[in-house]
């Protein structure tokens, strides 16, 4: 008997020595856990209580002693888990929202490029409209001032034998050559003057039918309206010469014809160009 105790005591002190010393290094090496500055915003978890003879370190403990002891730390770790969730949707939706922040100024922008960009078309259209307009403008006041100045543009002579009304072939081409040059043209007149040798009233008669030839010939064949040619039988009036000090008689029958022109030629070209301008 005194010697199965003499074995079981220092058997008992051996296999305590590592629970003394198991709980003496938790006491000396855990911080104490007074702070609440933590992730979940709880206090820190404390090391459990020792139980029984065994302490923590019991190599029969339980299942449900066990679960006890790891049962806080489990809870601690899904309570991380769903603040890290919580917390990366938070960091998505700010990210979301900042890229749409960001796609909305550019967007905005753009826009404002765009508008600047059609504000300073629309100045320069708006510039060119009023120079033309200036143009025109000036223009008008030009032919209103000149609008009953007409100015000998082309003149040329048809000869005629003694009594004799009819054109030749070489009056036509004469009068051809004339006429086309104002075809679609407006701001002109033509002026016929008839003149024949002889005296009185039967020169006046012979001048003015020589003189209507040519206007017949002038509205049925180039379709120059009436109210564009002047005629007048001249009869066997002295014409004046270059030299004023000297008068030309005529010599058997002649028609002179002059192509007189105004300002409305000049106006009506400007419209066309303004017209032909991009809207």
């Amino acid at each position: 008997m005194n010697n199965r105790l003499l074995i079981a005591l220092p058997l008992a002190a051996l296999l305590s020595l590592p629970a003394v010393a198991q709980t003496t290094s938790s006491s000396s090496t855990q911080p104490a856990a007074t702070s609440t500055d933590t992730a979940t915003g709880k206090a820190p978890l404390t090391p459990p209580s020792r139980e029984g003879f065994w302490g923590r370190i019991n190599p029969f403990a339980r299942k449900n002693y066990v679960k006890r002891q790891t049962e806080p730390i489990r809870d601690r770790v899904n309570e991380l888990d769903e603040l890290t969730s919580a917390n990366t949707k938070a960091i998505k939706d700010t990210d979301q929202r900042a890229q749409a922040g960001i796609k909305l100024a550019s967007d905005k922008a753009d826009a404002a490029d765009q508008h600047a960009i059609d504000a300073g078309n629309k100045a320069t259209a708006a510039q060119q409209s009023a120079q033309m307009a200036t143009t025109r403008v000036q223009t008008v006041e030009t032919v209103v001032s000149n609008i009953d100045q007409y100015k000998a543009s082309n003149q040329t002579e048809i000869r005629f034998r003694p009594g004799q009304t009819v054109l030749s072939k070489n009056a036509n081409d004469a009068i051809d050559q004339m006429a086309t040059t104002v075809k679609g043209q407006r701001g002109y007149i033509f002026e016929v003057q008839g003149f024949s040798s002889g005296k009185g009233q039967a020169a006046i008669t012979t001048s003015q039918k020589m003189a209507e030839s040519v206007v017949r010939y002038l509205v049925l064949t180039h379709e120059i309206p009436v109210y564009r040619i002047y005629l007048v039988g001249m009869g066997n009036a002295p014409t004046a010469t270059d030299d004023a000090a000297k008068t030309k008689h005529v010599s058997g029958g002649r028609v002179e014809i002059s192509l007189l022109k105004n300002d409305l030629e000049q106006l009506a070209s400007t419209s066309t160009g303004d017209q032909a301008q991009p809207k």
